[in-house]
């Protein structure tokens, strides 16, 4: 069994809109519009500048994905690479998928040479991303997020 991580491609979307349903579904128990998502994971993969997917294939099979975007921090002169969308398989959770997929974001982030550090968020009650994402070298932040959404309220579903 070989377990690659790669960039996603336009043909990836399908693939990508059901992991990020069943992402929403399994985290938040939101139910994400199938039309909405498709248009804003195609939006990404085709323009680099909104941020980018990687594909994890477990022997050529997609098994997950995280997005990465870009945030600029005059404070440190350098770029902060989000981790988002995060999505695993249940059939290989915790055989080393999002490892693998965080040790290529890491690798890429140090031979970048101007990004800064690596951030992500995780939903208050997901102790077990929670323990995968401490198990990789990250931890709390010094910050909490505020947020106002315009498109997805906490009615929608």
């Amino acid at each position: 069994m070989s377990l690659a991580i790669r960039a996603a491609v336009a043909e990836d979307g399908p693939t990508l809109v059901a992991f990020n349903q069943e992402l929403a579904l399994s985290t938040e128990g939101k139910t994400l519009d199938a039309l909405r998502l498709g248009r804003g994971i195609d939006r990404l993969l085709a323009d680099p500048a909104r941020g980018r997917y990687l594909v994890a294939e477990w022997d050529h099979e997609p098994v997950g994905c995280l997005m990465l975007t870009r945030e600029w921090s005059d404070w440190r002169d350098g770029w902060f690479w989000w981790i988002q969308s995060v999505f695993v398989s249940s059939t290989v959770r915790r055989r080393g998928v999002y490892r693998a997929l965080h040790d290529h974001v890491l690798t890429e982030a140090r031979a970048a040479g101007d990004v800064c550090g690596l951030r992500l968020n995780v939903e208050h009650g997901n102790d077990s991303a929670k323990s995968t994402y401490q198990a990789v070298g990250m931890g709390p932040g010094p910050y909490e997020m505020y947020e106002v959404d315009f498109t997805l309220d906490s009615s929608a579903t």
